[in-house]
């Protein structure tokens, strides 16, 4: 389950302190900020670029680059849904439209209840028993209608 402490400059100075020394620390860096807090606070652009001599404007690409990094606090769960070809081939579209529905939201956002945000994702390598998603770093392959409901409703508890 996403949680995250509260955005704090000293803490997220802490962090970038911690990191900043390692080769191709951006990265490192930016894992570990979203790690404590859930997502890239706005306020941490300036402050790693500042710590590896980047422009902002670096530092927010490679955030906004990266699917992995969120710009915003996600939901209490976040549901990942495969959107690779096998599981394409497999029924993933459709599913994917019926959670969409079910939650009333598009890719990347929360549903209003704030429990829910639906990512997608693209491969978690469980090809073989596609359609695949993860809800809250848990897999689960071989989904179905009744399956990804099911997963659904647990998450909206």
């Amino acid at each position: 389950m996403p949680t995250g402490s509260p955005w704090s400059v000293e803490r997220g100075e802490e962090i970038i302190c911690t990191h900043k020394h390692l080769a191709g620390a951006a990265l490192p860096i930016l894992h570990a900020l979203q790690r404590e807090f859930g997502f890239i606070h706005r306020e941490a652009i300036p402050l790693v670029a500042r710590a590896l001599n980047l422009s902002r404007a670096e530092v927010y690409g490679i955030v906004s680059f990266y699917h992995d990094f969120r710009e915003i606090p996600p939901g209490r769960h976040v549901l990942r849904l495969c959107r690779a070809e096998a599981c394409q081939s497999m029924g993933a579209d459709a599913l994917a439209e019926r959670v969409r529905e079910r939650l009333q939201v598009n890719w990347h956002e929360t549903s209003a209840d704030g429990r829910v945000t639906l990512e997608p994702v693209f491969c978690l390598g469980l090809c073989a028993c596609a359609p695949a998603a993860m809800l809250d770093g848990r897999v689960i392959g071989g989904l179905d209608q009744t399956r990804l409901l099911a997963l659904l409703d647990e998450a909206r508890r």
